[in-house]
């Protein structure tokens, strides 16, 4: 009880202020305010004028304020401390500790002290600190880790029921807080208990030391064990185990060092075996100077097995060949699979015409008829053989070589075999630095475009050019198209350097069609380019990027691309006919068109080849073939251009054909975009440029 004399009123105002509480007084006969401080006023949102003569039972009105006035009103009540909420001004509930005692002063009636204190920090800060726990611990229950924290005196801190469940550890035996009893558990189920206590002891006295070791369980299990110091503000407070249940992984890892020898399904050595084997013949060849023949063959059209009839009849065909070729083998050889189809055959002491006669053994062998559950077909393989010393001095060596050979048989018709040729192997490499040099191009801006006119056969105005990719390499100097296009489609590149021209092609057209020159541009399609998903997307965008109307864009595209899957095609041609976009098909008459499909593709133009054309007027057959082209067009409403005119008698020829327009020589080479423009309106080489030009860069 809080005992006040003297003047009454100027005791509750320095009571009041001295309160570093909000704080108000209570009459207790009336249950009114008589008195505030400004601490109170700025908690409820209400000047201390309106607090003087307020009920008390408004100021915080929870059941227990109620109740507790109540009592105030019967008689003298006990003090009140507790944790509530009151409400302010703005309405918003605000969690305070509230306090009232009593106030005795000497021949006056009963006063009540309340004291009021905001707890919203310290709630904000409980609450923060109970979810940043609740995320620690879910965070731990979500590692596929088994986790235990024990502090310096090795007492268990922590732990998610992950751990509980690697050790097969009853949940109950680490909720009894009975830290020995489950470090006796974990000590009782390893296989070796003494080196693991030893190695236990050694961890917990170096307090900063990491470790990481394996433990295996009497149940079998395999467990990793890794440990970490725990440190707060750069002092160790404690250490992290982390298990990890690695018995699956244990036991796959035993299955892959026996299998790493043999091939599971025919039993025959795999890869990594036949390697190993020809490494130590090289090495025993050297020694006794002989010669050795490594054939490497695949199975053809396998992949048309497994996809039609299935893998388990697949794999009784893969038995069937395994046996096989071990019938071809004599004293002293090996077979081994080295891939899914694929397999290779060491023959000692054998020259090339060893070499061959094997090669012919295992393509006999492998033609011979089969039978698979009442189904007969016949196998065909390809074989590659490559020659030890000749062809390699060392067992990698001889299995790209041998490959290499695979590859080509493959190429050559497939059911062959062929030897290694170092020419091949430089044909190779090329490719490779073509295909790196190109990458290099594109990312250096050292592709450039040229521009090949087109002429009105009639007029001799010039209708349109054709884009055409130029490089000069640094190092391989000029480089044709007829070199690095089969190596880009080859690779893939082709669909990056594609995307890069129609882009040129695209700038350079919408800057002449600004500049008063609406001249269309032809653009090389490629069929991989033409098969992306978003092929249609990328011409949209690209046309309206650079505001260039669809009319202004030609896609020359090969016959291989219409008739490849020609449903499709045609879905994808009246959607770029749809843009405005113009088609052609290019080379015409060097592949096959079915022209019952041709007839409903938007095409507006046929290209007849620089192969026809060079032949006329006088070879007959070219003349025929010619004039046979220009009439189908006339047949199904499209437009003819040739390409590769170099001479007048074929431009008179064309003419007299029928021809709508050529591009050639005769007129003029690929011309850069600034000697076209000059070119086309006439202007002297070092006339004044009237449109503003692309570059490339």
């Amino acid at each position: 009880m809080t005992t006040v004399s003297s003047n009454p009123m100027g005791a509750w105002c320095a009571l009041l202020e001295a309160v570093a509480s909000a704080a108000w007084i209570v009459d207790a006969g009336t249950r009114r305010v008589v008195g505030a401080n400004a601490a109170a006023a700025d908690l409820l949102g209400q000047p201390v004028e309106r607090l003087a003569g307020a009920a008390a039972e408004t100021l915080i009105g929870t059941p227990e304020d109620l109740a507790y006035w109540d009592e105030v009103g019967a008689g003298h009540p006990d003090p009140l401390n507790s944790d509530t909420v009151l409400v302010d001004a703005t309405g918003r509930l605000v969690p305070v500790t509230r306090r009232v005692a009593r106030l005795s002063m000497d021949g006056q009636p009963l006063h009540l002290l309340v004291t009021v204190d905001d707890r919203t920090e310290a709630c904000r800060q409980q609450q923060a600190s109970e979810a940043l726990t609740a995320e620690l611990q879910a965070t731990l229950e979500s590692t596929a880790d088994g986790i235990l924290v024990t502090d310096l005196a090795g007492r268990i801190r922590g732990f998610n029921r992950r751990f509980a469940q690697i050790w097969g550890m009853p949940e109950a035996l680490l909720l009894q807080h009975q830290d020995e009893a489950v470090f006796d558990w974990m000590r009782r189920s390893v296989a070796e208990p003494d080196d693991y206590q030893r190695r236990l002891g050694l961890i917990q006295d170096t307090t900063l030391m990491q470790a990481s070791e394996r433990l295996v369980l009497h149940s079998g299990r395999v467990l990793e064990r890794v440990t970490q110091p725990q440190s707060i503000q750069g002092r160790p407070c404690g250490r992290v185990w982390a298990f990890r249940d690695q018995t699956d992984l244990v036991a796959a890892g035993r299955r892959i060092e026996a299998l790493s020898t043999t091939d599971a399904l025919t039993g025959l050595h795999n890869r990594r075996q036949a390697t190993e084997h020809l490494a130590r013949s090289i090495v025993e060849a050297q020694r006794d100077g002989i010669a050795l023949a490594l054939l490497i063959l695949d199975l053809d059209r396998f992949k048309q097995i497994n996809d039609s009839l299935g893998h388990e009849t697949g794999d009784q065909v893969l038995l069937d060949a395994a046996d096989r070729l071990r019938s071809c083998l004599r004293q002293g050889d090996s077979v081994a699979r080295i891939g899914g189809d694929q397999f290779a055959l060491l023959v000692h002491d054998a020259d090339h015409r060893g070499a061959e006669a094997a090669a012919r053994r295992v393509l006999a062998a492998i033609s011979r008829p089969c039978s698979v559950d009442g189904l007969q077909f016949t196998l065909t393989c390809s074989v590659g053989v490559a020659l030890f010393p000749s062809d390699g001095v060392d067992a990698d060596q001889l299995m790209r070589r041998a490959e290499t050979a695979m590859q080509r048989a493959k190429i050559g018709g497939r059911a062959c075999f062929r030897f290694h040729q170092a020419r091949h192997d430089d044909d190779l490499r090329r490719r490779m630095q073509l295909d790196h040099a190109m990458r290099q191009a594109l990312a250096s801006q050292r592709f450039r475009l040229q521009y090949q006119p087109q002429i009105d056969l009639r007029t001799g105005v010039v209708v349109g050019c054709e884009a055409l990719i130029r490089w000069r390499d640094p190092e391989l100097g000029d480089v044709s198209p007829g070199e690095f296009i089969p190596v880009a489609e080859d690779s893939g590149f082709i669909i990056a350097i594609g995307d890069w021209v129609m882009a040129q092609a695209v700038r350079q057209a919408a800057a002449w069609s600004e500049g008063g020159l609406a001249m269309p541009v032809s653009v090389n399609v490629s069929a991989l380019q033409f098969q992306q998903a978003d092929f249609i997307e990328r011409v949209a965008g690209v046309l309206r990027e650079h505001g260039l109307p669809g009319r202004l864009l030609e896609l020359e595209l090969t016959e291989s691309i219409l008739v490849q899957d020609a449903d499709e095609a045609l879905d994808r041609l009246s959607q770029l006919a749809r843009l405005g976009v113009q088609m052609a098909i290019d080379d015409f008459g060097t592949g096959y068109s079915s022209l019952s499909y041709l007839k409903r593709f938007p095409i507006q133009r046929l290209k007849i080849d620089r192969s026809f054309v060079s032949g006329i007027p006088n070879d007959d057959s070219d003349a025929g073939i010619v004039r046979a082209i220009i009439q189908m067009s006339r047949a199904l409403g499209m437009r003819v251009i040739a390409e590769g005119v170099e001479t007048e008698p074929q431009r008179a020829f064309l003419l007299e054909s029928g021809c709508d327009q050529f591009q050639g020589f005769l007129y003029a080479p690929a011309l850069d975009a600034l000697s076209f423009e000059e070119r086309v309106r006439g202007q002297p080489p070092t006339g004044r440029r009237r449109l503003t030009l692309v570059s490339s860069t």
